[in-house]
Order: C-alpha cells, then sequence, then structure tokens
C-alpha cells in the first residue's frame, strides 16, 4: 500500500503541477505569439478578433488544470495523514497541503469569478480593468500554489527517506 500510496502522490503531482508549469511556460507563451495576448473589451471585438482565441483557450485549460489540483489533493493529504514520518516535518506537509488546497479554492473563486465576465458569444469582456486585476491575482495565487506543492514534494521526499530508514515493522 505504501508504495502505491507513493506512486500516486507522484503522479498526481506530476499532471497537474507538471502540467501547470508546462502551459505556463510553453503553451501561454506561443499562444501569445499565435493569437495575442487578451480579450478585448467590447468595444474592440473587430480590431482584435484573431487575439481573443488565446483568452479562450486558456479559460478552458484553466478548469481542468483545477480538476487536476482537486484530484491530485487526494492522495497528497492522504500521504500526510498515512506516513509515519512525524515531527516538525509531518506539520509542515499538513501545513503546505492545506495551503495548496486553500489556494485552489481561491483559484477556483477567481475562476468562477473571470468567467462571469466573459460573453461566450461575443468572445468578448465584460469590464476589461477588473478582468486584468482578477487575473493578475489569480496568476500570483498560481504562483504561490506552485511554490507550496514545490515545498510539498521536497518535504516528502525527504520523509520517505526517513521512514524508508525506519525499521521495517513500523512502515503502514
Amino acid at each position: 500500500m505504501v508504495v502505491i500510496r507513493r506512486f500516486l502522490v507522484i503522479a498526481a503531482l506530476m499532471f497537474w503541477q507538471g502540467g501547470f508549469f508546462f502551459y505556463a511556460s510553453v503553451v501561454v507563451p506561443v499562444g501569445t505569439d499565435v493569437f495575442g495576448h487578451y480579450y478585448p473589451a467590447a468595444s474592440q471585438a473587430e480590431e482584435f478578433s484573431g487575439k481573443r482565441q488565446q483568452g479562450r483557450i486558456t479559460r478552458t485549460v484553466a478548469r481542468w488544470i483545477n480538476v487536476a489540483g482537486a484530484v491530485a489533493l487526494v492522495p497528497m493529504g492522504w500521504d500526510v495523514v498515512a506516513c509515519t514520518d512525524t515531527g516538525r516535518r509531518r506539520r509542515w506537509r499538513g501545513l503546505l497541503w492545506l495551503a495548496a488546497a486553500t489556494l485552489l479554492g481561491v483559484l477556483v473563486t477567481l475562476y468562477v469569478q473571470m468567467d462571469r465576465q466573459f460573453d461566450r458569444e461575443r468572445l468578448v469582456l465584460s469590464e476589461e480593468g477588473l478582468f486584468l486585476v482578477r487575473h493578475r491575482v489569480y496568476l500570483w495565487v498560481c504562483a504561490a500554489q506552485w511554490g507550496c506543492c514545490l515545498m510539498y514534494l521536497l518535504l516528502t521526499l525527504r520523509a520517505w527517506r526517513a521512514v524508508d530508514a525506519q525499521p521495517a515493522q513500523t512502515i503502514r
């Protein structure tokens, strides 16, 4: 069961955070080069018709990255509870898991707010200024969550190493 739990933690983190990192570092820049960098305001819809597609793609992918995060948090939390590593490292792993989960809640809330500003028929935004502020906050929250997940992974690897050094009967 230990191997399965650990495998699920690594696979879930790789899919979620690896997908996020690839999307942020490759897909978004390529899409920006091809389509442009933002949805236009309603008054600019005709002038920027080609640039609307990047945001349309990002809008859809962001929803799936958040779903991947929700799924990944399950084996991550399971490992925090089940791992026999004790002390400060366990508390930090729990706090980092809680931070990642809380930040996911913030991201989902921001996503819903930004999505409500999107007119799917005309592919334009209402209140572009407010959208851009929310989007900037969304990106910073993503960065904070990514940092929490990296620290969680580092501490998890150290915890597993410590547990593996324990006598076999104490491993769950």
